[in-house]
């Protein structure tokens, strides 16, 4: 069976195979991969009309990723002219996702994936594994949420406190109607706050299950309310690359959940989106934003991440097909049918970028080139013979819809040794208008702001 889990009939011996995972292993990176490096990518992956190469599929995925180091004292990732970048706060447990109080208070959700029970041997797990190891992903989970506060104003936290512990794999978090919710990776929880508080100690109130289980392929769940408050929207990632577990087990996920806050009657709200995260609400249009990442293992230019805005209703292609209508041959079945009214995304973020984090600029203080349009945290690639993403962008907008080129804002996080110093994921506005990065690898959230 090929990584897609789909039959070949390739003839490769297991033993070859065996030696290309060694190989993997020693070196973090597969030699079988498009040699064609970043041109699609840098020219044609990003915007509302990406070019799209023809796939091609690999017995064995492309891996070549980073590997984590850290950053040493006095270094930090480059900020875009204009904008100077300072360490908010240091030494956090793999810092995933940001959420920011009313009061100026910033949470952090240090987490990473729970811990793996059964589903068996398979070589592209351990190739996976493998990666994920390198790439400083293999780290065990935190489990809590710590507040960080600035009581001063000098754009540095001076206070830390333990939030909430306890958790199960915590990522999104959100504030609504006096209640803090915390998507963890199996249900969607939330707890009482008043203002001020740096602590709760209130056990947890279940308000629905989330799709989880042994296999669990994507774990993080982001939340978001909806302005009036009465309803909550949830993100759960697949459960596979591509559907090769069966559709089965992909029951309420690769979508956008719909939660009635008073009844918690939960329904799709939309669909065929591979690993949503990042829910934003659009300031413009009033539209639901999420950003997703996009299959592997057809190409290096293949296929991009994107955001979107999510239509009530709304079919986003995977695993049928992406950008709409283009159809991945490897998914059998054939759904023609949710391939005719598959929704073609807004705007692509370039293959392979694991773009993760999103947040609307309304609010924003750090320049005038920066007041209408949206950041993403990109993680970094590591289906691609090139790196991609590895930094924060900026897209701008007009009228409710993304509107030119992304912008780099905060880069350097690939040192020249090619190890990894640091990786992005979730950002958010502080109550000052500066732009806060978490990142994992490491350890920090990065604070950018104007320079004056």
């Amino acid at each position: 069976m090929p990584f897609g889990g789909h039959p070949t009939n390739t003839g490769i011996p297991r033993l070859s195979i065996i030696v290309s995972i060694i190989g993997v292993l020693a070196t973090g990176c597969v030699a079988v991969s498009d040699q064609k490096t970043g041109a699609i990518a840098s020219n044609g992956g990003y915007g509302p009309n990406p070019t799209l190469p023809k796939p091609r599929p690999t017995l064995i995925p492309t891996i070549r990723i980073a590997e984590a180091k850290g950053w040493r004292d006095g270094t930090a990732p480059t900020p875009a002219k204009g904008l100077r970048v300072n360490a908010f706060a240091t030494g956090l447990d793999h810092p995933r996702w940001l959420h920011v109080l009313p009061n100026g208070d910033v949470l952090v959700a240090e987490s990473n994936a729970p811990e793996k029970k059964g589903g068996g041997f398979s070589l592209r797990k351990l190739v996976m594994g493998a990666a994920m190891k390198r790439a400083g992903a293999a780290t065990k989970s935190a489990n809590r949420i710590t507040l960080l506060r600035d009581t001063d104003g000098d754009g540095v936290a001076d206070m830390r406190r333990t939030f909430l512990e306890g958790l199960n794999s915590p990522f999104g978090m959100t504030l609504s109607n006096g209640r803090i919710y915390v998507a963890n990776t199996d249900a969607l929880v939330a707890f009482p706050y008043r203002s001020g508080r740096t602590r709760i100690t209130a056990p947890a109130q279940k308000i629905v299950d989330l799709p989880a289980g042994d296999l669990n392929h994507h774990w993080t769940k982001d939340v978001t309310a909806s302005p009036d408050g009465r309803k909550l929207y949830v993100t759960v990632g697949s459960n596979s690359n591509v559907g090769e577990n069966g559709m089965a087990a992909e029951a309420n996920r690769a979508a956008v959940l719909e939660i009635d806050r008073a009844s918690r009657r939960t329904r799709v709200f939309a669909s065929g989106l591979r690993n949503p995260n990042g829910l934003s609400w659009n300031p413009q249009s009033g539209e639901l934003w999420v950003a997703v990442n996009e299959r592997d293992e057809i190409g290096n230019d293949l296929v991009p991440d994107y955001m979107t805005s999510v239509r009530d209703g709304g079919f986003y292609g995977w695993p049928y097909s992406y950008f709409g209508g283009n159809v991945d041959a490897r998914v059998k079945p054939q759904r023609p049918d949710l391939v005719a009214k598959a929704i073609k995304p807004d705007y692509a973020l370039g293959s392979h970028t694991a773009s993760l984090g999103l947040t609307f600029s309304k609010g924003a203080s750090i320049g005038p080139l920066y007041r209408n349009g949206a950041f993403v945290g990109q993680h970094g690639s590591w289906n691609r013979s090139v790196y991609s993403g590895y930094k924060v962008v900026f897209v701008p907008f007009r009228n409710g819809k993304p509107s030119g080129r992304p912008q780099d804002i905060l880069t350097g996080f690939i040192g020249p040794d090619n190890k990894a110093m640091g990786r992005p994921v979730g950002v958010a506005i502080d109550k000052s208008g500066a732009l806060l990065v978490a990142d994992d690898v490491g350890n920090v959230i990065w604070r950018v702001s104007r320079r004056n």
